[in-house]
């Protein structure tokens, strides 16, 4: 386990430290997991309430299943928002799982919310998500940010599906959650939808503002 933890350890803290070169952490937002072991169920999860653009001892808790510190004698607080990780874990094959809140996959999920998800087509960055036929479309759902943690949990569960690797749904002003199998593809997914938010609203404003 000490192995596997350490290994586990490195490839989140590198993952966090790309994220945080973006400044996708703000005011603390965001949080990271990637899972250690199956028998027993186990992930690191970061630690609630620190600077995720700092690198510390302390910025991961190792959790069991139910997202309870599994370490002995453990002081530090796993995220909040924990509970999501755990239905994920749970009920998938994710091996990762990275949320972040940015400017914009908050506008974007403003924009969509009423309509439940929003979709892009066409766009070469979509093959980054495992999409390759020509004019492949992607979906992400849209769903509702209940202040009760249970609830917003439960809501996130009703989009993951038995053996599922990989995935990702939007939090309405709230950030977007990613799924993969490692690290590298969750990441990789994560750049990828946070480019096609980028390129949709910047194609939005253009053709608002100068195409007549």
């Amino acid at each position: 386990m000490a192995d596997a933890k350490s290994k586990r350890w490195q490839e989140l803290a590198d993952v966090k430290r790309e994220l945080a070169a973006r400044d996708w952490f703000y005011g603390t937002s965001g949080n990271l997991s990637i899972k250690v072991s199956d028998e027993p169920m186990t992930f690191l999860v970061t630690a609630s309430g620190k600077d995720k653009r700092k690198e510390t001892d302390e910025d991961f808790v190792l959790v069991d299943e139910t997202g309870q510190p599994y370490e002995p004698n453990q002081k530090l607080k796993p995220s909040a928002e924990t509970l999501l990780h755990t239905y994920l874990y749970r009920r998938t094959k994710a091996g990762c799982c990275l949320h972040v809140h940015t400017i914009d996959n908050n506008v974007i999920s403003e924009l969509y919310g009423d309509e439940g998800e929003i979709r892009f087509k066409g766009n070469e960055i979509i093959k980054a998500l495992g999409y390759w036929e020509e004019d492949a479309q992607v979906s992400i759902p849209i769903i509702e940010n209940p202040a009760h943690i249970p609830q917003l949990a439960e809501r996130f569960a009703e989009h993951l599906t038995e053996g599922m690797e990989s995935g990702a749904v939007l939090i309405r002003n709230h950030g977007i959650t990613v799924w993969g199998k490692t690290a590298f593809e969750t990441k990789r997914m994560l750049e990828a939808y946070e480019f096609l938010f980028s390129y949709h609203l910047k194609l939005k404003l253009y053709k608002t503002q100068f195409v007549k």
